[in-house]
């Protein structure tokens, strides 16, 4: 193995292509100095929050976090509040009622989606797929859309809107969703398992069938690699390459053990049957696909937006939307706060697996920014101003654990701006915005 060789190129074994972690005995100067490339991820959370357990009580440094947001205590200093913005967009300007279908539609956008059940679909680019436009090119995938749910091709989801709206929150194009992959197994295999161009569904899985693990694939080239690695970069390969070892024998567990679901339980797409599981695999594949530099753009859907997903494992049989109607019933809005706080926990495993990750002098996290929230602020009112939305992570020299508020009508559209200059692709005005977000940085 030549010294010359470098993260963009893979170990590859039998129809196994592994994207290796940051390696510092392969890293130029800047990358010795912790200097790496910036990633963005977007993680969407349904049915607004309730805000007086999610708003810190006063701006400035973040002392302590409220309860909706305390998973994330451990990297309090990686926090930021966003409190103020606005999804204008997302309201009815005139179209009248399905906020669920606008809010998932504008997410990203910023833009008001047209009001059809129909094929007629149009909103607006994304953030996340303008970026993989832009900078994808520099990555094996230009980014990865993923989530729990699954969402209908066609027909009518929320008052006259189309499913499509409610079940995505990246676009490729106006009339575009970008799709999401829902199976943990499938977005395993897009990360690491390199088959042949126009491979049919019953050789592919002779193929996998033959493999006993995707590391004997890649053992040999692994080895090859050693010599050249120094002490701490080949305990570094070697960690990484466990750490898919045990996500790949957690997906062949799940798929293999198929429990019959509760009473009331919502069976979410794909596998494993266990939504919290579910999300948390998904969360690894997510981090992988980041250290691994196999994207550097990525988007998360909890749930699609307006789910009735129930939570008997906290003990909330009803439904995730029905109680988000709670006509500030106590009981009702205490449910509701269970289950904003066990997406927060959801989206914690993600920030957790980013922090573990050593890259350069820190870690993965210090090199990416993820956006955790909803275009609804209150389930119960269904308003899009004063959006739930935090901003996690290092990358980009934004200053975190803080709270800041923004003023009024803020449009969430600055934000994406201020996001899209720190990439490396500006622009000057993205959806409804008004101009940068000011006070990110220091």
């Amino acid at each position: 193995m030549s010294a010359s060789f470098t993260r963009r190129q893979l170990l590859r074994g039998a129809g196994v292509a592994i994207a290796l972690p940051w390696l510092e005995t392969f890293a130029s100067g800047a990358k010795r100095g912790g200097v790496a490339p910036l990633r963005l991820a977007f993680v969407m959370t349904p049915n607004g929050a309730q805000l007086d357990r999610w708003t810190p009580a006063s701006e400035g440094p973040l002392d302590a976090l409220p309860p909706a947001l305390a998973p994330l205590e451990p990297w309090r200093s990686r926090v930021l509040v966003l409190s103020g913005l606005t999804h204008d967009k997302a309201r009815p300007n005139g179209d009248g009622p399905g906020d669920h279908a606008r809010a998932a539609a504008a997410f990203l956008t910023a833009a008001q989606p047209r009001k059809t059940a129909g094929s007629d679909l149009a909103v607006g680019v994304s953030i996340d797929q303008l970026l993989a436009a832009e900078l994808g090119a520099r990555t094996r995938l230009r980014s990865l859309a993923l989530g729990t749910e699954s969402g209908r091709a066609g027909g009518e989801c929320d008052s006259g809107y189309a499913c499509a709206y409610s079940s995505n929150i990246s676009w490729r194009g106006p009339s575009t969703p970008a799709g999401k992959d829902v199976d943990p197994r499938l977005v395993f295999e897009r990360l690491f398992a390199d088959g042949p161009r126009g491979e049919s569904a019953a050789a592919r899985a002779e193929r996998l069938a033959r493999r006993r693990s995707l590391l004997d694939s890649v053992r040999a080239d692994a080895r090859a690699l050693e010599p050249a690695l120094a002490v701490a970069d080949r305990a570094r390969l070697d960690e990484y390459l466990s750490g898919i070892r045990e996500l790949e024998r957690r997906i062949q567990e799940a798929e293999r053990v198929r429990t019959q679901a509760p009473p009331g339980f919502v069976e979410p797409d794909g596998v494993p049957p266990d939504f919290a599981a579910h999300a948390r695999l998904l969360g690894d594949l997510l981090a992988l696909a980041f250290a691994g530099d196999s994207t550097r753009i990525a988007s998360l859907m909890l749930a699609n937006e307006g789910s009735n997903r129930s939570y008997p494992e906290l003990e909330v049989p009803e439904g995730h939307h029905e109680l988000s109607h709670h006509g500030d019933d106590p009981a009702k809005r205490a449910k509701v706060a269970l289950i904003d706080r066990h997406h927060v926990e959801l989206f914690a495993h993600l920030i957790e697996r980013l922090a573990a990750t050593p890259e350069g002098e820190g870690n993965v996290l210090d090199h990416t920014l993820v956006l955790y929230g909803s275009a609804i602020s209150d389930g119960n009112r269904h308003n899009h101003d004063e959006l739930p939305l935090v901003l996690v992570g290092g990358g980009g020299g934004v200053v975190s654990g803080r709270h800041l508020r923004f003023a009024p009508e803020t449009p969430c559209a600055n934000l994406f701006v201020t996001l899209l200059a720190l990439a490396g692709a500006p622009r000057a005005a993205f959806g409804d915005s008004t101009g940068a977000l000011d006070g990110l940085g220091a």
